[in-house]
This record gives C-alpha cells, sequence and structure tokens, in this order.
C-alpha cells in the first residue's frame, strides 16, 4: 500500500525549502556581471553541472505526496513560483542597466552574462511558467505570461494548452521528438511549428465561437502586447545594446526549454487506432527521472508522466512512477540536456531504451518503420 507525504508535513516550510535552491541562482548572474572573466560561466555550470553532481550524491527521490493535499497545505511551494516572476523581472532589466553601462566589461564578457541569465531565465523561468499556466487562478496564468514575455515565448502557453497536452505521442504534436530526430534537426522544426500550432489552435477555438482570429480574446493580442512592452523596456533603459542583451538572453532561454521538451518525450508514440484516433495519454508516453536534486530545481518537472496524468496537479503533488509503470532516463535532465546536444551519444544511449520500451509496450507492432510510415509522416 502506498504511504503517503501527510499534509502536515507539507505545511512545514523546512519540506519545501530545498525547492529555493533555484534562488541562489540569481546571485551568481550578478557575481558575473561584476567580475566578468570566467565568472560569468557561474549560472550555467552550477545549473547544468552541480546539480547533476548533487543528484549524484543525493540518489533518487522515490517519496510521494498525498494527491489530495490542498492548497492551504502547500503554502511555501506556492510562494516560491510566484515569488520567482518580480525576482527574474528586477534581476533581467537591472542586469541590462547595470551590464550595458560597465566599462570593465568586454563585449564577451557582456554577452556571457546574458548568456547566463538566459539558462537561469529558460531552466527555472519557464518552468516556473509552466507551473503558473496550468492554474485555474487567473492571477497566477498572468504571472506566467509575464515570464513568457521575459523571453519573447509567449505563444508556449496556447501551444503548450491547446496542442502539447492534447496530441502528445502524435504526428500532430510538433514537440514530440520523433525516434531517430536529433535535437539539431529538432530545434528548427519547433521553432517554427509550435507557433504556427498555437496560433491556429487559438483561431480554431474563436471560429468555433464564430469570432475573427483578430478579437481581443486572442491570448496572441496579449502576447504581442507583453513582448513589445518587454522589448521596449530593455530599449529604454539600455539603449540598442541592451536590445541584443535581452534578445540573447531570450534565445538562450528558448534553446533551454526546446532541450527539455525534447527529451521529455523522445521516441514515444500512441498507439493509432485507425480514422485519426489514438490511445489515451498513459504513464508510459513521457520519460521520467527520479533524482533528487535536479528534481528540486526543476520543481519535479521529472514527474513528466503524472503531469501529463493530472495537468493541473501542483508540483509537489506530481507523484513518482516505478520503472514497472513508465519509462526512466537513466540521469536527471541536467545530464540528459547536455547528451542531447551530442546526437551520436544520445543515440547511442537513448534509442536501445526506445526500442525495449517499444517491445514492453507494442509488441504487437512488429516493423515500426512501416507503422511509423504510414502514421507518422515525420522523421522516423
Amino acid at each position: 500500500m502506498t504511504q503517503f507525504i501527510p499534509a502536515a508535513q507539507l505545511r512545514d516550510w523546512r519540506r519545501a525549502l530545498p525547492f529555493w535552491l533555484s534562488l541562489t541562482l540569481l546571485p551568481l548572474v550578478w557575481v558575473g556581471a561584476v567580475f566578468g572573466s570566467w565568472w560569468v560561466l557561474l549560472p550555467p555550470l552550477a545549473t547544468w553541472y552541480l546539480f547533476a553532481v548533487l543528484d549524484g550524491f543525493l540518489g533518487l527521490e522515490l517519496d510521494n505526496a498525498d494527491p489530495e493535499s490542498s492548497d492551504a497545505d502547500l503554502t511555501w511551494y506556492i510562494r516560491l513560483t510566484t515569488a520567482w516572476v518580480p525576482l527574474q523581472f528586477i534581476t533581467l532589466f537591472g542586469l541590462i542597466a547595470y551590464v550595458t553601462g560597465a566599462d570593465h566589461l568586454s563585449s564577451i564578457e557582456k554577452f556571457g552574462a546574458f548568456f547566463g541569465m538566459g539558462v537561469v531565465a529558460g531552466t527555472i523561468g519557464i518552468n516556473y511558467s509552466h507551473e503558473l499556466m496550468h492554474q485555474t487562478n487567473r492571477w497566477e496564468r498572468w504571472m506566467a505570461d509575464i515570464l513568457l514575455a521575459m523571453v519573447l515565448y509567449s505563444h508556449f502557453r496556447s501551444e503548450h494548452l491547446l496542442v502539447h497536452h492534447r496530441y502528445v505521442g502524435t504526428p500532430r504534436d510538433p514537440v514530440t521528438a520523433r525516434y531517430n530526430e536529433g535535437f539539431h534537426r529538432y530545434y528548427p522544426r519547433v521553432l517554427k511549428q509550435c507557433w504556427h500550432s498555437a496560433f491556429n489552435a487559438e483561431r480554431q477555438r474563436l471560429a468555433r465561437k464564430g469570432l475573427p482570429w483578430m478579437h481581443r480574446s486572442n491570448p496572441f493580442m496579449r502576447y504581442w502586447a507583453l513582448q513589445a512592452g518587454m522589448m521596449l523596456l530593455a530599449l529604454l533603459i539600455g539603449g540598442i545594446s541592451g536590445g541584443l542583451l535581452f534578445l540573447v538572453q531570450a534565445g538562450v532561454a528558448i534553446w533551454q526549454l526546446e532541450l527539455v521538451n525534447y527529451i521529455e518525450h523522445y521516441g514515444l508514440t500512441r498507439k493509432h487506432l485507425g480514422d485519426g484516433k489514438y490511445e489515451h495519454v498513459k504513464p508510459h508516453h513521457s520519460w521520467n527521472a527520479a533524482q533528487k536534486a535536479s528534481n528540486w530545481l526543476l520543481i519535479n518537472l521529472q514527474r513528466h508522466s503524472d503531469h501529463h496524468y493530472k495537468p493541473d496537479r501542483r508540483f509537489p503533488l506530481l507523484q513518482n512512477f516505478a520503472k514497472s509503470e513508465a519509462p526512466q532516463l537513466p540521469y536527471g535532465y541536467p545530464v540528459m540536456t547536455v547528451a542531447a546536444m551530442i546526437p551520436p551519444l544520445w543515440r547511442r544511449v537513448m534509442n536501445p531504451k526506445v526500442r525495449l520500451w517499444r517491445k514492453q509496450y507494442y509488441p504487437e507492432i512488429t516493423d515500426w518503420t512501416a507503422y511509423n510510415r504510414v502514421t507518422n509522416p515525420m522523421p522516423r
């Protein structure tokens, strides 16, 4: 019988404290900007390597919280995601003001500082926006929009909620990485397809109500206004240099997001039932990782199967799935995203796992090349 972490323990701020480690990345951004030189590497080194090392020391987190816990039990977890929004805003635009006027920094050091800012905005900021956009509270959804506007990727909300969760594991989901599709081929594809799929999803939603796409209720109107406001603020604070550095961090953040998207469902497909219908989403349609430190950093994003099962479930309540229930990555996201940047290494590690997954869950499909040719026109 499953033993849940009781709600009384969830209410204790000390249990939530490890998830607040993400806040330590913001001072590292400032250290890099103030001291320049190799110090600008601190944010990516901490995000990619320090937490990978911590995963090795701390091992796995297999305990589950009681999924019936209420928001009242999760105060310290909710405060984290909402507190991040103003902190990222102040850091980003404060950094623009400081760095554009910092004569002690070379051009490459300024770029490095904003590369680090982008790593933090993508790894933490977009991830927190993902948590916030799934909530029913309008205020939290607005905060998700603000975070996404800071990296010029506002359409991610529409694409994720209206397309990805509905079509994950099928050819209609651009974000599901196809078997043998390297990240460098995946990345330009999703940049184009996700924007179009998000816009078309919102346009179709309005059309069902008899409204044109340019109606004020189309969230793209809000997306464009927020993004323009962020870009204008960067230009007002730092001039052309400020605008360019703003674009640097936005580009890096988007790259970080899509790296995570790439690994979450790589090679996993839902069975086609005919007539354009697919089986329901199941736990085995997402890769999971139980590494403790990286789940602290990413607020349990690695418990991805349960997220697709209960999309509005807050992150401390996401459940861990055993190896017998859902596929497991060999390492946490910090290691796997680095591996994804090296396609031969990625295929060596992950392709055998995908083939074993196919045998385990779909033994009746003996010719996957023929199956994919019929059901999936994308790279296989």
